[in-house]
């Protein structure tokens, strides 16, 4: 399984929010890049960045420090948050995104999100965020009323290069990720299904891998020293 570190940005620091809840925010770094190449260094190929700020305004907000993570660090980035037209994914793939994350979008203008997949094939992740199966989308702040697994199997079709699945209850509360939802996702698509929100400890890595999860996005754990992510690499090698 493929363990790819998040950093998730609000008002230009490293933040983790609980259940998707811009009132219950817990910030863990002051310096993004920083952060960014101390993942590099334990080994990380790609990063998974959200501009929290971005998600609830509709467009980006963060733009210089992920500008500066792109320019200085080697890292596959996959950038999310505010990317709801082509102009801005373009904007992220030509400063050297190696993909960029659609949500809103998606439910929204679903013939925008079809219309960059076929500009980016491959490079485009499909950002399926639920609470209770149902799809929430502008920043968490809105229930679509969309079912996650259909909205997942149209997607699939898409050429997209995976789908990020969270499961919003789980989300940085480190008390163990969907394993059941995840996999169920996954059996229902070709495409790979990346897990998101929950991952507390090295046998929540385990347990995804061992149910055929094929990546996940961690930031929680490894901000609050649960585990390192050069420990979460070693671990998943053994499984």
């Amino acid at each position: 399984m493929e363990l790819i570190p998040a950093i998730d940005l609000l008002d230009g620091k490293v933040v983790r929010l609980h259940q998707g809840k811009y009132d219950e925010v817990t910030i863990y770094d002051d310096e993004p890049l920083a952060m960014a190449k101390r993942f590099e260094d334990q080994g990380a190929k790609r990063l998974h960045v959200v501009d929290l700020e971005g998600a609830r305004r509709g467009q980006p907000a963060h733009v210089p420090i992920i500008q500066g993570i792109l320019r200085e660090t080697d890292l596959q980035v996959q950038i999310g948050g505010g990317v709801r037209n082509q102009d801005v994914a373009a904007k992220w793939m030509n400063a050297g995104a190696a993909r960029v994350v659609l949500g809103t979008v998606v439910v929204k203008a679903p013939e925008v999100a079809r219309t960059i997949c076929a500009r980016y094939p491959g490079a485009v992740v499909m950002a399926l965020d639920a609470r209770d199966g149902k799809v929430a989308v502008e920043g968490w702040q809105e229930q679509s009323g969309q079912d996650v697994i259909e909205l997942a199997k149209e997607v699939d079709g898409w050429n997209v290069g995976a789908i990020l699945f969270t499961n919003i209850h789980k989300d940085g509360t480190r008390e163990g990720p969907d394993v059941e939802g995840t996999a169920g996702l996954q059996a229902h698509v070709e495409t790979t299904v990346i897990a998101s929100g929950g991952i507390g400890t090295l046998d929540d890595l385990r347990a995804l891998s061992a149910a055929g999860v094929r990546a996940a996005v961690c930031g929680r754990a490894l901000y609050s020293g649960a585990f390192t992510l050069s420990e979460a690499f070693a671990a998943l090698q053994r499984v």
